[in-house]
This record gives C-alpha cells, structure tokens and sequence, in this order.
C-alpha cells in the first residue's frame, strides 16, 4: 500500500458516526474520546470531530450527467470488496446520491462507483477498477 493518509471531518454525533463507519463500514475504532473518534479507514486514518456548526452540505459538479458532491472522500477497493459492499448498502436501504454503477465500461479506466452521506451529510464515494494500473489513466 502507500503511505496512509489522515483526514479529520466534522460530524454531528460521535455515537452516530462510530455506528455508522464501524458496524456498517466495518472500520475498526481506535482511539476516541466524547468530542472525536479515530477509524481505521481501509488503511487509513479518519479522524471524526465533533463539530456540528462545521458541518455543511457539498455543492455538487456534474460529471457524466451526475451531481457528484465536490467535497467527498472515500476508498479504491479490490472489485469483489466493491461489490459485497454494495450489496451490504443496498440491503441496509442507504440512501445513495449516486447508485453503484460501472463508468467508461469496457474503456480505459473501466471502474465501479457509488456516492453516499455519512449521517453528518459528508459525502463518501467508493470505487473499484478493473484494472488497477489504470487508476490514474488519461
């Protein structure tokens, strides 16, 4: 893997998010305290605070006839990870601002996405490439 990055976001209640990226993300929870919480975010380190005046709704770009929110953050799983996960979504009746579907099918980049809301509203978006090499293809 490379290096792990570290990302600290506002959210509205910690208990909601532990909920949320633990039990049904499946991220590991590391240290917390009532005002934040960490996560083992695939790899990574998410850092959780509680600061609800912080917290705002994504403007939205259109890409490829979508509203994509532009602040958003996420992970690259392996194809089959991608899968089971939104699968997992769907049966929990997650609310999707974008559905799991396949871009530049059958091109360069080929790729699995779909765009969600934590319950603070920060947008989340997963991804998985057929091809990994083409992760940052032109």
């Amino acid at each position: 893997m490379n290096t792990p990055f570290h990302l600290a976001f506002p959210v509205l209640s910690i208990q909601d998010t532990k909920d949320f990226f633990g039990n049904l993300l499946g991220c590991d929870i590391g240290r917390s305290t009532d005002k934040w919480v960490d996560f083992n975010f695939f790899g990574h380190q998410l850092s959780a605070h509680l600061k609800p005046e912080e917290v705002s709704e994504a403007a939205k770009n259109g890409v490829d006839g979508k509203a994509v929110p532009v602040r958003h953050f996420g992970a690259i799983l392996e194809w089959k990870q991608w899968q089971e996960l939104s699968e997992k979504l769907k049966a929990e009746d997650i609310d999707f601002i974008i559905e799991p579907y396949i871009r530049f099918e059958g091109e360069v980049g080929e790729q699995a996405t779909m765009f969600f809301l934590d319950p603070s509203g920060n947008a989340l978006e997963f991804k998985a490439f057929k091809d990994k090499s083409q992760i940052f293809a032109k």
